[in-house]
């Protein structure tokens, strides 16, 4: 049945998205360039002066070749400051939108664990409980003593399940495609463990999509409705949706272009802003704002969205394990992840969909809060983007 209402949701959709893309050669111009940012600073003081030149110059000069666009708001008491850069599109060269909604992409996996935490601080979840036991027609035995929480934190062993391409050229001629959350599933556990669950992390989507799932089955409600219902109308999060089969963003957007091979064997941009991401679903879907999300992580890290106490600690818990591929020590907890920026420790998560990279973070104590929404031509490259890293150094600092 989800399968079924999935692809003929889906197909309506695509008739009418599908007109076809923006397609811009290397050698064209990529629009009216912005030499500096639009930007407003709350509050003055020395602080702000200093905070205000640092972000004003990490996102000038857009659109470049990293990014179009650049929307960024910094909070806490260390400072308040709000500002864009770039352009809504590449066509007309217009002003970026501050106040547009993007892709979160991976954000959406904080969102997935604050809703399962939940669950737990509610007595529906049981973190130490296995995955099979909630979904026992799902999850083979060979995968049986997986927990809940290695779900979340990244120490399942379970690997990605298949998609029908290699290349970013080929994830673009399927970016219609309709992705089953349980066939994803089937495909990731019909394959060997990469390791014994609980001893490594591997840093994956999969797990996340079955705690999806067990979301529906615990509470008997779909996925989209329980993060709607926990989180975003409590919070009063307006702008912020989970998309389903809809490929295109709703409301105001900037458009997400990405570097490619066109169709004529250059090397150029497309527009990617009408795109499915049933491919991430639980653990990449979601659509918000820099408004809507730095709400969300000024509650969350005060205990207004998961409850205080071991439950929330769950979320700022890092296993003491190695990461299965660089055999350094891990960084992601449940939902959050840990990395020490200018000395001291910063936790958040990053995300990224072809044309858009976004990070919501904030200092334990909440002094300095930062959320980003960066329109990226190279979102899922192999480091992070360049007007992205400026404006997290801006915020916090040099990686430690």
């Amino acid at each position: 049945m989800r399968s079924t209402t999935r692809t003929l949701l889906a197909a309506a959709l695509v008739l009418g998205a599908a007109a076809g893309p923006t397609v811009l050669p290397a050698t064209a111009a990529p629009g009216p360039a912005l030499a500096s940012a639009s930007a407003r600073s709350e509050a003055p003081s020395s602080a702000d002066t200093r905070l205000t030149t640092a972000m004003e110059a990490a996102i000038a000069g857009l659109p470049s070749a990293d990014a179009t666009a650049a929307l960024v708001r910094v909070g806490g008491s260390e400072g308040v400051w709000r500002g864009s850069s770039g352009v809504h599109d590449l066509t007309t060269g217009r002003a970026a939108d501050p106040s547009a909604r993007f892709r979160a992409g991976s954000v959406t996996k904080v969102f997935t664990a604050a809703v399962v935490l939940r669950l737990v601080a509610a007595g529906k979840v049981d973190l130490d409980r296995s995955a099979r036991s909630y979904l026992p027609e799902l999850i083979p035995a060979s995968y049986s003593g997986v927990t809940v929480r290695q779900l979340l934190n990244h120490t399942h062993g379970i690997p990605a399940p298949d998609f029908p391409w290699t290349t970013i050229e080929g994830a673009y001629a399927n970016r219609f495609r309709i992705h089953d959350p349980e066939e994803m599933v089937r495909s990731a556990t019909a394959k060997e463990r990469e390791f014994t669950p609980g001893e490594r992390q591997h840093y994956l989507n999969i797990g996340y999509t079955i705690a999806g799932l067990i979301v529906e089955r615990v509470t008997g409600d779909s996925y989209e409705e329980q993060v709607a219902r926990q989180v975003l109308r409590p919070l009063g999060l307006r702008d912020t949706y989970v998309p389903g089969t809809d490929p295109r963003i709703v409301g105001p957007h900037n458009h997400g272009y990405q570097r490619m091979t066109l169709d004529d064997g250059t090397t150029g941009l497309r527009d990617v802003t009408v795109w499915g991401v049933t491919d991430g679903w639980a653990a990449g879907d979601i659509v918000s704002t820099t408004a809507d999300l730095e709400r969300f992580t000024k509650a969350l890290f005060r205990g207004r969205v998961v409850p205080r106490g071991p439950v929330l600690e769950e979320m700022f818990t890092v296993p003491q394990v190695t990461d299965h591929k660089t055999g350094k020590p891990a960084e992601y907890a449940v939902g959050l992840a840990r990395k020490v920026l200018g000395g001291r420790a910063v936790w958040g998560k990053t995300g990224g969909r072809w044309g858009y990279n976004s990070v919501v973070a904030s200092t334990r104590d909440g002094s300095r809060t930062l959320v980003y929404s960066v329109n990226s031509t190279d979102a899922k490259g192999g480091t992070m983007n360049k007007v992205a890293m400026n404006v997290m150094v801006a915020a916090y600092g040099m990686p430690s």
